[in-house]
């Protein structure tokens, strides 16, 4: 066993299994007992449910029979379509329900050793951040001898009666399973990355070339691995489960179970007048009821193609709930869809490969200011700052960032009436290269991306950021809100993502010796323009120095050019208040660089704090000759170490 895999309850499968076999007896979980509690939290049955083993329902139960497959399932009575269509995405791929599904061989029945059966099982769970292993008994809730939840087509296989009763266990009840969300468990079987997308506010049944993107984007995921699922929301006032014109099932899980680019012979090119055809293939967790428009089973478009090209296809034409559609069609009967991505953080891969940070944090209330970690979004401007905040670097001249927040699953909280999601999102900020201290007020900070603030377990973003030091700020959308997230970042190189948590440097004994800081300034140097021309072409390489008592921070270089642009940001703490800050600006040489002129700051906190524009002089005083070309900079200084 993995050190890494926590277990649910502290039930440890090996000792439970090992003490039925030795008193001869089948495990009934004392944790998630036979009874009405496991099944609800406010509702009751409509008429008694007794629990039953698979021996007292079928002959010869299984875990599986002839393998795993997502034709294995059907839904029951609940209200967890979206379970469904997970448990389809997942047994399309062997090394996810592998992990999701233990050592499956151990645990299925052997009939040749009956009394190694003890009625146990197990399953794990990405809970949080962490692998949770969770034990069941194998009673499942019945009613005529039948199962009433999520059962196979075959009767005698239980893989997905079984996982169910563990995550009903893990939420709290199978009630709490009404009504979630596909992306959700797919991230609870897999540690996968979720990102949900609106298809009609993105107009990507209008927008060619949107579409045109989303189809790559999902081609890709669904190559490396990861899970899709799809849905229509009700219009407000609409009812769910009903059926549309199309045969398609309003607010209904559907999971992606193919996606592929066809490029067409020229038979077909001449039958359907396009080079290449855009499908997507779904299915219905009932099994049944399909889509009826274009490709639909028994359409006119299949007529055209030939039984060897629908061979290429993989196409299935029985009626078990798996229909193609083309992507167009796809995106217009669609309202939302759920992108699983599985990101590969592996060494050893031909794949683009990710560097993982995942941080454990928490909102938290506090009435002392510096203390409060939960000031809301961005548009609560006196609390904002008042959030947990992380910092990172990116160390390329562009890097493409992905960042997933998961706050707490609610489930558990629903028979408190707090079951739930709080809306929740993210800013990430552009700050001084070298700022290692919190963020207390907005001032040469540039806000780079926000991402959506939507009541959802999971907020995703993808952004492409240049070189830099970022802070990133997750927040509850309303201030005053507490819970537990989890960030993740993926960069394609280290980012050193950390917390931020003290507000200034620290006072300790060798401060007593060589001084405490007494003044805090900021610089933004935005620009440096008309200076000297350093080769043939007429243009130069500056960069920038921006020196501080024995502290340098140095931009990166402009090529080419003799008016550059360069935003750099930089935080000093000032023992001496009298030293200046120096601004040097440098042409950059194989061999040796060039000083182009210099800059003195006084920063002190009586000066302006509006853009202003410096001659460049000579080194030395103040006073020095003037050399060609100025710098335009924005300076903040306070004696308060917590104002900026």
């Amino acid at each position: 066993m993995s050190p890494s895999v926590q277990h649910f309850r502290d039930q440890k499968y090996h000792e439970l299994k090992g003490q039925c076999i030795q008193q001869r007896r089948l495990f009934e979980d004392p944790e998630f007992p036979a009874s009405d509690e496991s099944l609800f939290y406010q509702s009751a049955p409509p008429r008694k449910v007794e629990w039953k083993r698979p021996k007292d329902l079928c002959e010869d139960p299984h875990l599986f029979v002839n393998g795993i497959s997502s034709h294995d399932l059907h839904q029951g009575t609940l209200g967890n379509c979206w379970f469904v269509a997970a448990c389809s995405c997942l047994a399309l791929r062997k090394t996810l329900w592998q992990q999701v599904i233990p050592d499956f061989n151990e645990q299925e029945w052997d009939p040749k050793n009956p009394e190694k059966y003890a009625g146990i099982f197990r399953f794990r769970f990405w809970c949080f951040g962490e692998w949770t292993e969770v034990v069941v008994d194998d009673l499942l809730p019945t009613m005529d001898g039948k199962l009433i939840y999520c059962h196979s087509n075959v009767k005698n296989e239980f893989w997905s009666a079984l996982l169910e009763k563990a995550y009903a266990k893990l939420a709290g009840s199978y009630e709490a399973l009404d009504g979630g969300s596909a992306a959700d468990a797919i991230v609870d079987f897999t540690g996968a990355v979720a990102e949900s997308i609106d298809l009609v506010q993105g107009k990507y049944g209008e927008i060619i070339s949107e579409r045109m993107k989303l189809f790559e984007d999902l081609l890709k995921v669904h190559k490396r691995g990861g899970l899709i699922s799809c849905s229509i929301t009700a219009s407000s006032g609409g009812a769910n489960e009903v059926e549309t014109d199309m045969g398609l099932i309003i607010g209904h899980a559907y999971s992606v179970t193919a996606v592929r680019k066809l490029r067409l012979g020229e038979r077909l090119m001449f039958s359907f007048k396009a080079e290449k055809l855009f499908m997507i293939r779904l299915r219905n967790p009932w099994g049944k009821r399909e889509w009826n428009g274009a490709w639909s089973d028994n359409s006119e478009e299949w007529k055209k193609v030939s039984i060897s090209e629908r061979k290429s296809l993989g196409l299935t034409l029985e009626n078990d709930g798996e229909f193609w559609m083309t992507f167009e069609e796809w995106c217009k009967n669609f309202t939302d869809v759920d992108i699983c991505r599985i990101v590969n953080t592996s060494y050893f891969s031909i794949h683009k490969t990710w560097e993982k940070k995942m941080m454990h944090g928490a909102w938290a209330k506090n009435s002392e200011p510096l203390l409060n970690r939960s000031g809301g979004c961005f548009d609560n401007r006196e609390t904002f700052l008042q959030n947990p905040q992380f910092v990172f670097d990116v160390k390329k001249t562009e890097d493409k960032v992905l960042v997933s927040l998961q706050q707490e699953d609610r489930r558990k909280y629903k028979k408190e009436g707090k079951g739930d999601s709080i809306p929740i999102g993210f800013e990430i900020l552009k700050v001084e290269d070298n700022r290692s201290y919190r963020l207390h007020k907005l001032t040469v900070q540039e806000r780079v991306a926000t991402s959506p603030y939507i009541n959802t377990r999971t907020v995703f973003l993808k952004r492409i950021l240049k070189q830099g030091r970022y802070v990133l700020i997750p927040t509850t959308y309303h201030p005053g809100i507490t819970t537990k997230f989890i960030l993740r970042l993926f960069t394609d190189v280290p980012s050193e993502l950390r917390e931020l948590k003290a507000d200034k440097p620290k006072m300790t004994c060798w401060s007593l010796l060589c001084g405490y800081p007494r003044r805090v300034t900021q610089i933004r140097v935005h620009s440096a323009e008309g200076l000297q021309k350093q080769d043939r072409s007429g243009g130069a390489d500056p960069y920038v120095l921006i020196k501080c008592e024995n502290q340098t921070v140095r931009s990166s270089v402009q090529h080419d050019t003799t008016s550059a642009i360069f935003d750099t940001q930089v935080i000093f703490y000032r023992k001496n208040v009298d030293s200046p800050v120096v601004v040097q600006v440098w042409n950059s040489n194989i061999l040796c660089d060039q000083f182009l002129g210099q800059a003195m700051l006084a920063a002190s906190p009586s000066d302006p704090r509006e853009q202003q524009t410096l001659q460049l002089r000579g080194r030395g005083s103040q006073e020095a000759a003037e050399m060609p070309g100025h710098i335009t900079v924005k300076v903040f200084s306070s004696d308060d170490l917590v104002e900026l």
